[in-house]
């Protein structure tokens, strides 16, 4: 009899694991996390031995829609799509309070619009456990039986794996999300980029090479017959293409600037602590130069916040610090402002986080109101 027992719990735990194996493996090969609700739901409901299963995603108005449904044949259970009401103590209200695994054992005592819609689909008892995404309650799933007291003892633990990978499906959803956008924002800025150099080019450069070109042609015509006005031609051209030859400078720094790819990252900043309106501290501890794409997303970062800070912030002072911290490149620039910095649709910070994500780095972004900016990010340093 003993030996039975044992293999019994040997097979329930080969059946917990099998089942687990399934749901990761769907988690990790699904696009969207719709697909990974409902087999969730089956597989728990299957493993527990219910009669039936639901998962439901709350809202926060105090209710709850049912986005996962799984029963045994011609047993009645909660519709997918059903709107309910999170009152009363059965399971599902009941985590959505707590935020930990609940039971209930018999449903008959309970009162609620909710236990009266499941008393009468005929279920008497049920195991649940919430889903946590992103730190916060998001959901649940909830397991029932049309027995009283039909779950064994820490039944509802068992569910917690199952939940912890639809949070893990709900994240891998979001970081495609996430990666989509910046993909888009990273096309927009490289076609805004170009357009504002083709504009550049022509406004400024272009028209004084065309000045250029016409000014050096009245100098071949007038050299003969009159050497003063060709002379005089010949200096307006030079003027012109020394002018020409600054904007051009000035565009060739905008894609990346010469003092950084001559003198590295420390000369680079020090200049633009010159240009800023406001004193600015630097620490600045790093005892090699990393690789180009890091330097130059460290420069920009510094750049955009130090140009935040001058025409937003109202600041009287401000911090860089960059240094190494072991396998990779911390860079954080602060200020004593007003605080309350957009990162939104549009916001440089936002292109910063984009840059710094496509080398493997991470960008935050701490701006309360009336207690200034910080700008941390950091990124491998090879």
């Amino acid at each position: 009899m003993e030996a039975s027992a044992d293999n019994a719990v040997v097979q329930a735990l080969l059946d917990e694991q099998a089942a687990l194996r399934r749901v990761a493996t769907l988690v990790a090969t699904a696009g969207e996390p719709t697909r990974v609700f409902p087999i969730v739901t089956e597989e728990v409901g299957r493993l527990l031995g219910a009669s039936t299963a639901n998962m439901v995603r709350y809202r926060h108005d105090g209710t709850g829609d049912v986005i996962g449904k799984w029963n045994e044949p011609d047993m009645p259970s909660m519709p997918l799509g059903a709107h309910i009401e999170l009152d009363g103590e059965t399971l599902a209200p009941k985590i959505c309070r707590s935020g930990q695994p609940e039971r209930v054992d018999d449903y008959s005592g309970l009162t609620g619009r909710l236990a009266e819609r499941l008393q009468q689909l005929g279920i008497a008892s049920g195991v649940g456990a919430p889903i946590i995404f992103d730190g916060e309650l998001w959901g649940s799933v909830v397991v029932s039986s049309v027995r009283t007291h039909a779950f064994a003892p820490g039944a509802e633990h068992r569910i917690a794996a199952f939940t912890e990978l639809v949070a893990q499906a709900l994240a891998n959803a979001e970081a495609r999300e996430q990666l989509a956008a910046s993909r888009a924002r990273v096309v927009a800025a490289g076609d805004g980029e170009r357009r504002r150099l083709e504009r550049n080019l022509h406004d400024g450069a272009q028209q004084r090479l065309v000045a250029l070109a016409i000014g050096l042609r009245i100098a071949d015509r007038l050299i003969d017959e009159d050497p003063a006005a060709a002379h005089a031609a010949i200096e307006r051209a030079s003027e012109e293409l020394t002018a020409s030859l600054a904007e051009l400078r000035e565009i060739a720094r905008g894609l990346h600037p010469a003092v950084l790819s001559d003198h590295g990252l420390e000369p680079a900043i020090k200049s633009l602590m010159q240009r800023a309106p406001l004193p600015v501290e630097l620490t600045f501890d790093l005892a090699e130069r990393p690789q180009d794409s890091v330097e130059v997303a460290a420069y920009y970062v510094i750049a955009e916040s130090l140009t935040n800070i001058a025409k937003y912030a109202g600041a009287s002072h401000a911090t860089v610090e960059v240094r190494a911290l072991g396998d990779r490149l911390l860079i954080a620039v602060s200020d004593d402002g007003a605080g309350g910095a957009n990162v939104g649709a549009g916001s440089g910070l936002l292109g910063l986080e984009d840059r710094v994500a496509a080398l493997g780095g991470r960008l935050h972004i701490e701006s309360p109101p009336g207690q200034g900016t910080s700008v941390r990010a950091d990124v491998p340093i090879a």
